[in-house]
Order: C-alpha cells, then structure tokens, then sequence
C-alpha cells in the first residue's frame, strides 16, 4: 500500500511557498541499520523513490521538480510514526515518547503557479491520499467553484513582479473558507517550521485560484493590443499567459499596485464596511415610506453594528462594534460613496451634511428589495432586510389544492395509490398559504404599487406575474402525487414561470403532503406476531411504516445508528398488513418481501426474524446452491421474507424481476447511494408496491445520496439528478441557501424519518447501556480452514485423555476463534486482510457508523496478535489514529494513551483496541460510548468489566455494545448457551474455558460442528 502526502516547502526563489509530493510504502522493511538514533535529517525509512513517486502520481516531471525535502515529523525513538492511513506492523506503538523528528523525503517539488494543473491530475480513487492531500483537493473543488462562479480578481504583487488572479470571498464563501482553514491538517506544514500556518494557507487558495483561472483561459488568451501603457500590456499578458513574471519599471508597476486598489475597493472589504437596514414603513399609520437606515459593520463579525447617529457622534470609538477606527465618519463617507456607484439612489443622501437614511416609497423599496439588496451583498457591503422577504408568504403565487380519487385499503390493494395515484386539483391565487377572495383580487388587481400589506403582513405584488396569476385562478385538471410533490418543490416549474407557494390535499395525501412524520400519527401497539417490547418512537416509526405501506408510497429509515431499526421493520412485516394475513393454502395474502442487504447482516436478519417474528417463513437467496428458475419462484410463493445480498441482488437481477413483491426493503442503504453503479440501478429495477431503505448514516447532508436513496423509495419523485443539483444541492450545500433547505425538508419530510440519540424525546427512552449481540457469517475461506480444524482436532482428542486431552480442547477452541477472527489471525502469515472475513466486514461497517457520527469505539479482542491486525487494518481503511493497549505497554505509555483517548478536540484519537487482558479492568475511557467485542472470552463477569471502562461514572451518553459472534459456529452456540443461563454464568462457565475440557467427545462434537447457514458468500 502506497500513500501520498503533502507538505507546503518554503523556497525562497518563489513568490508562493511551493507544494512537496511525496508517499510512504507499507512494504518498506525496516532494517536494524535504520533503527541507529538518527543526527541531523535522516533519510525517511518508508519513503516512495522519485521515480516510483513520478509512476505513483501519474505525472510528468515537467510540471514539477524531483528534489529532496525536510520535514519535522512524528518521531519515535529512531524512527518515523507511520501516519494513521499507513499503520506498520513494525511501528513499536508503545515504547518511547514521540518528538519531533527531522527526515528527508524523495519529493515532487511543485511551484505555485503548477498547483492546479498537478492536483488536477490526481485520481484520489487509483491513489490513496493522506490527510494533507485530501485537503488539499478539498481546495481546490473551492478554488475552481469561486472561479466558476467570477468571484475573482486580477492583481500584481510589487515584489517580483508578479501577475496573478486573487479570490473574492465575501457571505457564504467566508464561512466555507473559515471552516477549511480550521480543518488544516497539521502534516501539511511539516515543511515550515514555525510558520503561522493561516497566511501560507490563504496563499495556497490565491495560488489554486490564480491556477485555475488560466485553466479556464486556456488557449483563448485576450490582449489589450496597443491600449494602456507598456507596464498595464506586460502586466496583462503575464496575468492570461502561463508564467506570473513580467517585466517592468517598479515605479510603474508600484503606480499599477495603487491603482488597482482603487478599483478593487468595492469587492475587497476592509475591517469595516458600510451598513443598510431596510425599515417597514409603520404600521397603523398614513405614513407609507419606507426607511433606509445607514450604519458601518465590522466585515468579520456582522452582529457588530453602529448606528449613522453614533458614527457622527464618534470620537474614536464606536459604539456597537467594540473597537476604536480612526477618521470614522471619513471611513462612513467613503464607504457610502463606494456603495452609491452600485445604487445611485444614496447621492442624494450623500448630499446632506450628515447622511442617516434614505426615504423610499414603495416603488424604490422594491427595487431595493429585488436589485440593489443583492449587488450591495454581493460586493461586500452589509444588508439587513426585513424577514418576511426571505419567505415564500411574502410571494404571490399559486396554491395547489388536490382530492385523490382512490383511498387506500391493505397493503396489497395499495397499486391503487400511490405516486402515480391520480387527483383532481384546482389552482387559487395564494400569498404563502393564505387563498385570495374574489373581492381581494380584484382590489388588488386595480393596484399599482408592488408591495402592501395585505391582512397584517407585508407582501410582494409583482407586476410581470399578476396577470399570469389571474389566468390561473380557478383552473382544474388532474396530476399524480408525484406530480404534486414535484411542483411543490418547484422541479416542475420553469424559471419565470409562476411559483406553487403551496400544496393542499384531503384524505391520505393531505396526511402525505402535510408531513406524515411519526410526532403527526398516534402511536399503535406492537402486532401479536411480534415477540418483543417497542419503545414509544418505535411504535411510532411502526405507524409510519404502515401508513407508507397503505398508501403504497416508499420511505427512508433513517434512525440513527442504534435505535433499533431491525425490529421495527420487523415489527411491520409481522403486523396486519405483513406475514399475519395469509391465504387458505399458507401463501402470504400480501405478497412477499424481499430483503436487501451487506453479506455480513445475512445471518443477523435471519436470527433476528427467528427471535422476534417467529411466524415470519424467511427464505434466504444466496450461495452457489441457491434456488433458481422454478425452484426459486416456488420458494417465494411459500416464503413472507426473502433475504439476499446486493452483490446477488444485481447478480440476479432478472430473476427477482419476475416475482411480484409487495415490498424491497434495502438495508444500509448506503450502497446505493451512487445512483450511476451497476449494482444500484439493477436494484432500483426491481419492481414493488412498496420500497423502503434503511440506512444509519444522514442522508440530509449529502444531497446527491438523498437523491439517489428516494429514487430507490420513490423513483421519479425528485425530478432528474441535474434538476435536483441545481435546484436543491449546489444552492444548499454551497451557498446556504435556508430557504431551499426549508422547502426542501417540508416535502421530503413525508418520506424520510430520522431520529437522533441526541433528540431528548429519544434519549429519555433508552437505557443507560444498550447490549446487542451482532451475528456475522463466515466466508467460505474461513468455513474450510474451521471444518479443517474440527475434523483433525476430533480425532486427536477422542484418542487421548487426561491433561493431553484437556489441552487439545483449549487448543481447538483457541484456533476456531482464530478463524472466526480472520483467516489471517489462524495462519499467521501476513496475508492482507480486506474482504476474508465476514466479522471483519461488519466491524468495518461498524466503525463507519461510529465514525460518520461523530463518536468514538472501544474495541475488546482477547487476542494480543489479532489487536494489531485490527489496529493496521482499520487505521488504512479509514485514515483515522486507531490507539492499541496490550500486555507489553509500558505503565507511562499506558497512561498517555489513555489521556489522548479522553482528550477532546478533532485529533483525539477515535478508535481504541485493547486486548482484552490489559484492558479490561482499571482504566476509565468514557470518551468512547460504543463497544465492540470483537471476539468472546465467554464469560459475562469479564465482558462486564470491560464494557464497564466506557460505562461508568463520568459517562453522560449512553453506551451502545456490540458483541460479533459467528453464526453456525462454536461462538453462536456457546452465546446462546451463557444468554440462557446467564443468572448461573459463574456455574457454567466459571472464570474461564476449563469446563468446556470436561464434556464428551460427542458433545464435544456437536458444539463444533459448523451448521448448515453459517456461511454466506
């Protein structure tokens, strides 16, 4: 495995601190002869050559420069930390304390002005990026939106001379600039020693823009020809050429400085900046201005405000903005002439002797409202504007109201609603919610003025739309619910076109449109098929199943993790509308289930449907002998869930196609979150009356997910993805839009239920540790290497007896958890460890869900060896620092773990493993609040003990606990065994594994034997 890191290098020779590319390999040895305690800077013992780094790249050296690079790293002892994405197994974790060491790495020297062009070329799929380089393709995604977007400028640093294009960042493009800056990962500045790491990372924007710039010149280079002066033509064919360097005299180039700052000013805002509230004219009064008020704001804090009245009595000192600014009402005056050349209705206040406000009738507070507003923001100034304009009340618009031809009955008539349900619909004229009389609209109609007040609350009339909306009123017709979602959200309508403010509807589709959500439903009871307790928000996630399934609509569930998704969606299959109604001759009244999921939750869904919906007949689809034809279509026929994975669920794609499901059921729905692969769109053409996803992770965040998990649920429902990215994600999730995010979340809220553990209405009720047994299948690799064990230990052990015979049984057991574990952890033989063991994979999926939330895992193995597989493996595959305690630490290095792992802040480390015997008693680790016991010691009191590291006093969140257990193997028996008679563990299985010696070959045999089910390939 190869890594690619990045460091800024200081060269003095440049105008920009130049970019250092380089890679460790985990296939480095590290030979005694480097071990020597290095002096000076040594060479890195894992560092990638130049021609290896060229190969890895994918680069040519003409865009950059082999060189060699010191940097100030991680050290301990006489060697180099590997970095958390590249865990060595020959990294000694826990002798000696870590300083900073000087090293010399074989690098790819890069000047500023080839930044762009080489991160470009950079495939962070083919090459496996650390931290530094994420950041900075995090950067350059930034630097080529501002530029798409013009918020750009051109510029000259004096010192050279250099020509280059700078970034305008002014609203939401500072927030976003503000939170990479914080998130600078601090190997990026391994490179300059003591450097404020704020002014080198400004420039690396500068840098990135200025790149990106000429790229998007190209060969389309303009030229001023013979106008301006020799300086401005030199300057200008450095700025839209390939080199920054020109020739000129540095007068002419220091008057060139000047008078581009002259003429930047309007978009290059100073610490303080002129300010406009716009004020409602009075309410109960005659009084119709409109006030426009005129103050100074700090540029970096925009809740620091000083009125006109205090900036003319200022003497230094500003009230409102907590600071001294000299000359301020000369600063007021500038700043409010910068602002009259973009809206030139302020020169008549100018002209005053001490300009406070603006008067405005309705006309030019619209026009404020609707032009000036936008382009004083945009350049830099402050605006307040009253709230009622943000919202879609203040709009005039169409308000949809529909009745649905069909009701719903059961869920197997459901085909008659639905998205494509057809209803009769009539358009009003409406502001916000609110239709508009008869008498109202023709009051309105007569007048002029584009904004009044209308029933207590300021809207706005606008002219180009009136009569549009006229022509509207009263129209009927017919549309699918889809149709109305889509309109609601606005995917429907073209720009121009007159708004739908809102969406109304009677019977079930007004309960659909008006936000289903189970806070909106009465919580039922749990259906008699289902043997176990629901909490109340899962007998209200219950009602929203169902409610979905009557009206034969999809939906997300997106429960955070460890909220008890499973059982309501098995709730649901059990209740009325599930597995309970059935036909004379035994088949499913409804219809069956097919269930999607990861292999490793296989097993996990079968036992749980035998725990808890013992009635429910599970059928599951996998494995080289899996059903087919007509032997697969005659399972289903006397099946209620079938279960299989995606990888056969695509595999098989036209099979599943020909059954007719009543419902697809998705679990970590996550894998289709790209709608473009293979295996999700085989799996949205599988048809059924009701579709549901399932998924841990948040899918509001990642717009483009949402998506494509509710074209799953729901294809058609959001319009296509390049509609859907213009209208919600780039507006969201780049700018900030509220108000898109708002409508956005009313009409999606029908179809997706998240529920967070930090909600108060879920944490009063669960309880303070939440203990689960998570089963997980063998692969086929690791079912060969147990039955291998079996068969030669049975042998060996039914022909000996005594101490010999109670030692071979231990052995067996130890060597059979060994192959649950991995294969590799048997064999010890180095192997790789990725897609061998199904334990592991669902660690992995495990880990992720801790990791998306935020939060932080203990993970127990009794393994000392198997602990640092564990610690290599998870810190590659997710990039994070992963601690490990075992038996060899050192008391001071024990010590110092422990108070990293507590240490808050974003480089606490988020993962612990610890081996079972070292950690399990005396420590306190209450920073995490998940634990994983990755392998079972088999007795309750020692688990107990190590669970109780993280739960216990000082703890404030409650503790989730996962226990992995290997279905069909000696793991799931012995488990079972210890839940049943958990009061009398002690008896049974005293403080360790002795009284497994004592039992008959026989029994000895049957314990082992590996079941039928055990693996899913």
């Amino acid at each position: 495995m190869q890594v690619v890191h990045a460091s800024w290098w200081i060269d003095v020779h440049a105008p920009s601190p130049a970019l250092a590319l380089w890679a460790e390999d985990s296939a480095t040895t590290l030979t005694p002869g480097r071990r020597g305690r290095p002096t000076g800077s040594s060479p890195h013992p894992y560092a990638v050559d130049q021609p290896a780094l060229l190969a890895l790249l994918g680069v040519t050296s003409a865009v950059g420069a082999p060189d060699a690079v010191e940097l100030r790293l991680p050290t301990r002892g006489a060697a180099p930390l590997p970095s958390p994405e590249l865990v060595r197994d020959d990294d000694p974790p826990s002798r000696g304390a870590v300083r900073p060491g000087r090293w010399r790495v074989p690098a790819l020297v890069i000047g500023p002005e080839r930044a762009h062009a080489v991160l470009s070329q950079l495939d962070p799929v083919a090459v496996t990026c650390g931290a530094s380089v994420q950041h900075l393709l995090d950067l350059l995604a930034f630097a080529d939106d501002l530029v798409g977007r013009g918020r750009f400028l051109p510029t000259v640093r004096v010192e050279g001379p250099y020509a280059v294009w700078r970034p305008v960042l002014t609203g939401p493009d500072t927030a976003w600039a503000r939170a990479l800056a914080a998130a600078l990962p601090p190997s990026l500045l391994a490179a300059t020693v003591d450097q404020d790491p704020l002014p080198l990372w400004s420039t690396a924007v500068d840098d990135l823009v200025d790149g990106a710039v000429r790229a998007a010149v190209g060969s389309r280079r303009p030229t001023l020809g013979r106008r301006g002066t020799a300086t401005t033509r030199a300057w200008w064919a450095a700025l839209t050429g390939p080199a920054r360097p020109f020739v000129a005299d540095e007068g002419a180039v220091t008057e060139l400085a000047a008078s581009l700052e002259r003429w930047q000013r309007d978009a290059l805002a100073g610490p303080v900046r002129a300010f406009f509230r716009l004020n409602e004219p009075p309410p109960d009064t005659d009084d119709d201005r409109w006030q426009l008020r005129f103050g100074l704001q700090t540029s970096d804090e925009q809740s620091l405000v000083a009125e006109a009245e205090d900036v003319w009595r200022a003497a230094g000192a500003l009230p409102g903005l907590g600071r001294t600014v000299s000359e301020p009402q000369e600063t007021f005056l500038a700043e409010l002439g910068k602002a009259a050349r973009l809206y030139p209705a302020l020169d008549g206040a100018l002209r005053t002797a001490r300009p406070e406000a603006l008067a405005l009738d309705a006309q030019g507070a619209h026009g404020f409202l609707r032009d000036a507003a936008p382009t004083l923001a945009t350049a830099g100034f402050g605006v307040q504007l009253p709230g009622w304009w943000s919202r879609p009340a203040a709009r005039v618009g169409l308000k949809v109201t529909a009745t649905p031809r069909a009701q719903p009955g059961a869920v197997g008539t459901a085909g008659r609603v639905g998205l494509g349900a057809i209803a009769d619909f009539r358009y009003d004229v409406a502001i916000g919610d609110d239709t508009l009389t008869v008498d109202e609209l023709s009051a309105l109609a007569e007048l002029k003025s584009p904004l009044v007040r209308l029933r207590g609350q300021w809207v706005e009339l606008d002219p180009r739309r009136w009569e549009a909306a006229l022509r509207m009123a009263g129209r009927r017709g017919e549309l699918s619910v889809a149709e109305l979602v889509r309109l609601g959200l606005g995917l429907d309508t073209e720009d121009g076109e007159l708004p739908v403010t809102a969406v109304a509807a009677e019977g079930w589709l007004g309960d659909l449109l008006a936000g289903q959500a189970p806070e909106r439903l009465e919580a039922g009871s749990a259906p008699a098929d289902f043997q176990g307790t629901l909490r109340p928000y899962q007998l209200r996630g219950l009602s929203w199943l169902d409610f979905l399934g009557r009206v034969g609509i999809g939906g997300v569930l997106a429960d955070d993790m460890g909220l008890g998704k499973t059982v309501q969606l098995l709730a649901w299959l059990a209740g009325s509308a599930g597995a309970s109604a059935t036909e004379g001759d035994g088949r499913s009244a409804v219809g069956p289930t097919l269930l999607i999921c990861p292999m490793s939750l296989v097993g996990n869904w079968q036992r749980e449907a035998e725990r808890f919906t013992p009635t429910l007949r599970v059928h599951v689809h996998h494995g080289a002998e899996r059903a087919r034809g007509d032997a697969f279509a005659a399972a289903v026929a006397a099946t209620d869930l079938v279960i299989t994975t995606y990888a056969i669920a695509a595999r098989d794609a036209a099979a599943l196609r020909r059954i007719d499901w009543a419902r697809v059921v998705v679990d970590e729905a996550q894998a289709i979150k790209n709608a473009a692969t293979r295996q999700a769109t085989a799996i949205r053409s599988i048809p059924a009356r009701v579709r549901i996803a399932v998924t841990g992770t948040p899918v509001e965040n990642r717009l483009a997910d949402l998506w494509s998990i509710l074209e799953f649920a729901n294809p058609g429902l959001l319009g296509s993805a390049a509609t859907f990215k213009k209208r919600y994600a780039e507006p969201i999730e780049r700018h900030g839009d509220d108000e898109a995010a708002a409508r956005l979340r009313r009409f999606t809220g029908p179809f997706v239920l998240r529920r967070l553990k930090t909600d108060r209405s879920i944490i009063t009720e669960l309880p303070e540790k939440l203990e689960m047994e998570v089963l997980t299948n063998l692969t086929a690799e690791q079912a060969s290497l147990y039955q291998a064990v079996v068969d030669d230990m049975l042998a060996k052990i039914d022909a000996s007896d005594g101490i010999e015979r109670r030692g071979l049984v231990l052995a067996t057991m130890t060597k059979l958890k060994q192959v649950c574990n991995h294969p590799a952890h048997f064999l010890r033989d180095g192997s790789p460890l990725p897609g061998r063991s199904g334990k592991l994979e669902r660690l992995d999926e495990i880990v992720a869900e801790v990791l998306e939330a935020g939060e932080r895992a203990l993970l127990f193995t009794q393994y000392a060896e198997f602990g640092a597989l564990l610690r290599s493996h998870l810190a590659g595959r997710f990039g994070r620092e992963v601690l490990y305690l075992h038996g060899g630490v050192t008391k001071s290095a024990r010590e110092a773990m422990v108070a990293r792992f507590q240490s808050e802040g974003a480089w606490a480390p988020p993962l612990f493993v610890l081996s079972l015997r070292a950690g399990g008693t005396g420590l306190t680790l209450t920073a995490a609040n998940h634990v994983v016991h990755v392998d079972r010691w088999w007795n309750p009191a020692v688990e107990d003990q190590a669970t109780d590291r993280a739960f216990r006093i000082g703890q404030r969140r409650a503790v989730q606990v996962r226990k992995l257990v290997s279905a069909g193997t000696v793991e799931e028996k012995i488990a079972a065994m210890i839940n049943s008679k958990r009061g009398l563990a002690a008896r049974i299985v005293g403080t360790g594994e002795s009284w497994l010696t004592e039992l008959s070959t026989d029994d000895l045999a049957d314990l082992l034997r590996l079941e039928a089910g055990a693996v899913v390939e």
